[in-house]
This record gives C-alpha cells, sequence and structure tokens, in this order.
C-alpha cells in the first residue's frame, strides 16, 4: 500500500512538471538551460552526470534502433501538431486581416454574421443620412449595402460540391475597400451578370477563369476578373448587388459596410442609430466583427490538433519507455560500474533523462522543420462561420514551433523519467549478476 501511494505520488509530480513545462515561455527555458550548464560544469555531481551522459550518447550508434523509434515517434507528434495549430493560425490570420477600425459593418440587431441579418431596401437612404461617413468625389457617403448567397462550386482537386459565398456589393464597395486590386481581367460592369473572383477563391474552384462562364441560379454568368484584397474576401465571387438580388429574389439587403470619416465617427454612428428608433442595428468595426467569426472555429481547430497530437503523444511515451527501459538493461553491468565506482543517484537519472530529452528535441526539431517546410504557406479552405468555404492559408509561427518542441522535451522526460528512476535504484550486486 505504501509503495503504491508512492508510485501515484511520483506520477502526479511528472503530471505537474510537464504541465508546467508546457506553459513555460522561451526565455523561461533559455534560464533553465543556463543553470542546467552551470550545475555540470561547476558541481561534482553535475560534471559525473556529464560523464555518464557522454558514455550513454557513445553508445548511441550500437542502439541506433531504439533511438529511431524515440526520433520518429516524437516527430510524427510534433509535426502533426504543428500542421493542425498552423491551420487554426493561417485561418486567425486571414480572418483577422479581413477589416480594420476605418470601416464598419451594419447588422440587424442580435444578429451574428450576415447570414442572420436583415437589411429593409428602405432602410439604405436612412442609413446614408446618418453621421460619421466618409464622403466620397461625388459627395455621397462611402456606404455599400451588401448581400450574400450561397452557391455551389466545383473543387480543383477532386470536383466535388463546395459553399461559396456570392457578394453582392454596392457601387461605393471599390473605395471602402481600397486594398481590393483587380489583378487579371476586369471589374464587373454594373447591371450585367458578370463576377470578380477572389484570387484564393480561382486557385481553390474550377471555372473562376476570366472569360469563362458560370450557371449560377439558373442563370448564366460570366468571370469579368480576378482581385486580390490579402484577407477572406478572396475566397468569394463579387458583382452587382442589385443584379444579385434579382437573380435570387432578395427584396433586401443583409448588411451594410461603410467608411468612417475619422476616429471619432463610430461614437457619433452609434449615438445616432440610437437615438432612432426605426435604426434596430448593430454597428462594429469590421475588424471586430471578423476576429469574431475566426475565434470559434479557430479553437476548434486548435482543440483538435492537440486532441490528435496528445493521442499520438502517449504513443511516442510508450515507445521512448520501452526504448530507454532497454538501453538501461543493456547498460546494467555499466551502471553497476559506475555505482560501484562512488556515482550518486542524481547523476545517473540526470544523465539518462538527458540522454532521452536529446534525442526527443531531434525528433522535435525534425517534426517541426518537416511541418515548416511541407505546409507553411500552403493553400486550403475550411466551412466558416456563414457556412460557406474560406481560402487561407496554413501559418507556421515561431511560437508554434516552440510548442512543438516543448511537447517534444516533455514525452523525452516522460519517457526517460522512470528508465532514469530504474537504473538509479539498481542494486550493484543485483546488476553484475543479471549480465
Amino acid at each position: 500500500m505504501k509503495n503504491r501511494l508512492k508510485s501515484i505520488l511520483l506520477f502526479l509530480l511528472v503530471v505537474l512538471v510537464v504541465a508546467a513545462w508546457v506553459m513555460t515561455p522561451w526565455f523561461v527555458a533559455v534560464g533553465m538551460l543556463v543553470l542546467l550548464v552551470a550545475w555540470m560544469l561547476l558541481t561534482k555531481a553535475g560534471r559525473r552526470a556529464g560523464q555518464v551522459l557522454g558514455m550513454g550518447l557513445r553508445s548511441l550508434p550500437q542502439r541506433w534502433g531504439e533511438s529511431l523509434v524515440i526520433i520518429i515517434g516524437i516527430a510524427g507528434v510534433v509535426g502533426v501538431l504543428v500542421a493542425m495549430l498552423s491551420m487554426g493560425e493561417g485561418l486567425k490570420k486571414t480572418l483577422n486581416g479581413s477589416g480594420d477600425d476605418q470601416t464598419v459593418i451594419m447588422l440587424r440587431a442580435g444578429s451574428q454574421a450576415e447570414t442572420n441579418s436583415s437589411i429593409a431596401r428602405d432602410q439604405v437612404p436612412r442609413i446614408g443620412n446618418l453621421p460619421g461617413f466618409a464622403k466620397s468625389s461625388d459627395g455621397q457617403p462611402l456606404i455599400s449595402a451588401e448581400l450574400s448567397q450561397i452557391v455551389n462550386l466545383k473543387t480543383m482537386q477532386d470536383g466535388t460540391d463546395t459553399n461559396v459565398t456570392f457578394r453582392g456589393v454596392g457601387p461605393k464597395a471599390w473605395e471602402i475597400h481600397p486594398d481590393v486590386k483587380v489583378i487579371e481581367g476586369r471589374k464587373f460592369t454594373p447591371g450585367l451578370r458578370e463576377v470578380m473572383a477572389g484570387k484564393g477563391a480561382s486557385k481553390q474552384f474550377r471555372d473562376l477563369t476570366v472569360g469563362k462562364e458560370l450557371k449560377l441560379g439558373n442563370q448564366t454568368w460570366r468571370v469579368a476578373g480576378i482581385f486580390e484584397s490579402g484577407d477572406s474576401h478572396e475566397s468569394e465571387l463579387w458583382t452587382d448587388a442589385e443584379i444579385l438580388g434579382a437573380t435570387y429574389n432578395r427584396s433586401g439587403y443583409q448588411s451594410v459596410t461603410a467608411r468612417l470619416a475619422g476616429a471619432k465617427s463610430l461614437d457619433e454612428l452609434k449615438k445616432a442609430i440610437a437615438a432612432d428608433p426605426q435604426l434596430k442595428f448593430d454597428v462594429q468595426t469590421t475588424k471586430a466583427y471578423f476576429a469574431k467569426q475566426s475565434e470559434g472555429l479557430s479553437k476548434a481547430l486548435g482543440m483538435l490538433g492537440t486532441v490528435v497530437a496528445a493521442i499520438m503523444a502517449i504513443g511516442a511515451v510508450f515507445g521512448a519507455l520501452n526504448s530507454m527501459y532497454a538501453a538501461v538493461a543493456g547498460r546494467a553491468r555499466e551502471i553497476a560500474t559506475m555505482r560501484a565506482l562512488g556515482f550518486k543517484g542524481a547523476p545517473v537519472i540526470t544523465a539518462i533523462m538527458l540522454e532521452t530529452m536529446i534525442l526527443a528535441l531531434i525528433g522535435g526539431a525534425i517534426g517541426a522543420f518537416l511541418a515548416w517546410l511541407l505546409f507553411n504557406g500552403s493553400q486550403l479552405s475550411t466551412m466558416g462561420s456563414n457556412f460557406s468555404q474560406v481560402v487561407f492559408k496554413f501559418h507556421v509561427t515561431p511560437a508554434l514551433l516552440w510548442n512543438g518542441l516543448k511537447w517534444a522535451l516533455a514525452i523525452g522526460f516522460i519517457g526517460g523519467f522512470y528508465p532514469a528512476l530504474r537504473a538509479a535504484r539498481m542494486k550493484v550486486t543485483d546488476a553484475l549478476r543479471s549480465i
């Protein structure tokens, strides 16, 4: 009973250490490394741990099979973790970059997204008379009454039907969104069934080339041009809002996007809307709106990546445990001899754990590098909050690489701790007798 209690307490201690390590920032880890090196250089126990570590590393060529089990297993864990989390980072970067503090979006009060918002046609002129909007060269407010329709397009990869946002915009949309640039062809002509495709959409879905005809809403549309914007709008098709509404029998709009006149304009606009009981709208900056849209999906992708990596990590831990237990058994005479020469348990434990963590670090570095090499900048699409595809790129950040290395070292710590403890507790006579 006493031994079982000790085992449980030891396990809980290991869990706490690993949990603390996973949350450790890089500069704290660097400080810990400096202290470890100083201990190994300046203390007798540390120097002995270095000697034991050196002997273990020199024997790795004789144990290359067991070492590869650790390296490959941990490389797989880190590669999957970094790749999955980079999806969330890429989506967040795309959506967070889709707006700014100088443009606002107005939705029906209580609406969380455009899909469940509606704005009557006769309310748009009232909105245009509100204060706070920037003016175009003709003196008109920079507002764009917009609506969106989900349409099906076939993917480039396998031709499956995929939901894509078909957005109708007003004539002032180009001034409201100055980052939207035509990179091929031309802008659509108002009043005609012409579309512009976002750069991301043109690479992900079929038939989105200049001059190509599409069948959407039982009507034929011609692709007039391709645009880039560096944000989630690149996942969409754009056309004239009036033509889109007539095609799909839409009597109103879903949102109004506008450019503000100055820093205090948003407060003026909110006060004016609150003072008019006929205007029941929520207004927020497009930066805040798209940040909210990305939050849930980014968290879901992050959780999925963590769960998958955790399952793989369990397998990697067992692989490391088996390998290191075999290594300790194979080095029983060596360890027994060192113990007979006066080496205490601490240097032995430290050396074996460091050996495992070095192998884990190598595996983690390989996995992180492969994730960066294969995925960083690669384009893909996923279902967004409006049930249409959002095209974005994997974004492997230094923070993700560091998290991957922390996971690798945590696996190495667990995989080396128990075999090291067994080696430190090994009785000299028993070890020599077992050879």
